[in-house]
């Protein structure tokens, strides 16, 4: 067993000698089986909150309603949630009410998909009454019972689905599939942070292909924000090599595609409740692709762009033209390398000095002066030494 699994076995230890059952369960247990890398578990009791939190010490509430209680062990946080069963999901999300109870099979019962539905004791002995490791084996998503039902209850569900075969290169078994289809509306019941949170985690999947063309097939991505009449600019990033981009270009080139302008590409993001420096990141690197398609960098272009943009850039662009993904990339980065200023705060003059040398009063003239200077310096016209480029000012005057 792993030892993440290994270091929660006194945990466990602690909660039976108070007369209580625990197990790992969800992701941790699934991603065990399937021999991946585990960040944290997650673990089910038969206590209540108030009975873990008469067990140990120290202990935070976190989501008590719902019966999770995180508790501090050995130097480390765990998360323990009471089995319980849940009540009406009046906002296609979450229940309005839970029940807490002492079976781990009816636990296990209201969860989304077969695959998360198993549990392991500390010893590593799987429970599993709704054949999750089957599907594991068979590398397919399908839901603990009905999948309309799953799905009225948490809309998301759809999203994680689709995710999860980004993620696992699992597909969706044919009847969770229908359904995917047939309640894909009740989407738009679900916070735009929600479904922003589960797209990007498919936008970044090994199989982000495929999840992109469920989310088609499925008629899912019309209740995704911006994306509804965009069925042709989706269908056009399954023609290229995707695979291998960030999250960030990954954004840029959709946006790229979608024929969005730059004045535009914030209001579009914007709707995906995206962080300010996300979208001004994904803002700048769209713009100068739209650049790149048409120029090839040059001096001017290399310098303002930045090595920030000009490599992810650079990497679209050749995806752009079906080329290796870092086919220029090395060249690029020597061209920029070898650039005399790679920033404004090299130039060997400032604002002040210009003020001095002149007697004038500072004023918009200043900044115009301190560009004409750098492009001057970057373009070497004038050598970048703080009398060299007194001189060259002077003799622009004169002329």
């Amino acid at each position: 067993m792993m030892p993440i699994f290994t270091r929660a076995i006194p945990l466990f230890e602690r909660i039976e000698k108070a007369g209580f059952e625990a197990y790992f369960v969800g992701g941790c247990v699934r991603d065990y089986i399937l021999g991946k890398e585990i960040a944290d578990v997650d673990i089910a009791t038969s206590a209540t909150p108030q009975e873990v939190q008469k067990i140990f010490p120290k202990t935070i509430d976190v989501g008590i309603e719902h019966g999770t209680v995180v508790v501090i062990w050995e130097k480390e946080t765990y998360e323990l949630t009471t089995f319980r069963t849940d009540g009406e999901y009046s906002d296609f999300r979450r229940p309005s009410d839970v029940t807490f109870i002492r079976n781990l099979k009816e636990d296990l019962k209201r969860r989304d998909f077969t695959m998360n539905s198993i549990a392991m004791d500390k010893e590593g002995h799987l429970v599993d009454p709704f054949h999750g490791q089957k599907a594991i084996e068979q590398r397919v998503i399908e839901t603990v019972g009905s999948a309309s039902e799953r799905f009225h209850e948490d809309a998301l569900r759809m999203m994680r689905a689709v995710r999860f075969v980004s993620q696992l290169s699992f597909s969706i078994e044919p009847v969770t599939f229908l359904a995917l289809t047939e309640n894909a509306y009740l989407l738009e019941k679900i916070a735009t942070e929600r479904k922003t949170a589960e797209f990007e985690k498919l936008l970044q999947g090994e199989n982000r292909k495929a999840a992109i063309q469920l989310l088609l097939d499925s008629g899912l991505f019309q209740y995704l924000p911006g994306l509804r009449f965009q069925e042709k600019a989706l269908a056009q990033l399954l023609k290229f090599e995707i695979e291998q981009l960030s999250i960030i270009e990954m954004w840029s080139f959709l946006i790229f595609l979608m024929g969005i302008q730059t004045d535009e590409a914030e209001r579009f993001l914007r709707r995906w409740k995206l962080p300010v420096k996300k979208i001004k990141q994904v803002k700048s690197t769209a713009g100068w692709l739209q650049y790149r398609v048409h120029s090839p960098w040059n001096t001017e272009s290399l310098y303002e762009a930045g090595l920030q943009f000009v490599v992810p850039v650079e990497r679209l662009f050749n995806i752009c033209n079906h080329q290796h993904l870092l086919q220029s990339i090395s060249d690029v980065r020597e061209r920029h390398e070898n650039l005399i200023i790679k920033e404004r705060q090299e130039l060997n003059v400032s604002g002040h000095d210009l003020i001095k040398w002149s007697g004038q009063n500072g004023g918009p003239w200043v900044r115009d002066k301190l560009a004409l200077i750098e492009k001057a310096v970057l373009n070497g016209e004038v050598a970048n030494k703080r009398e060299s480029i007194r001189e060259w000012l002077l003799k622009c005057n004169q002329s």
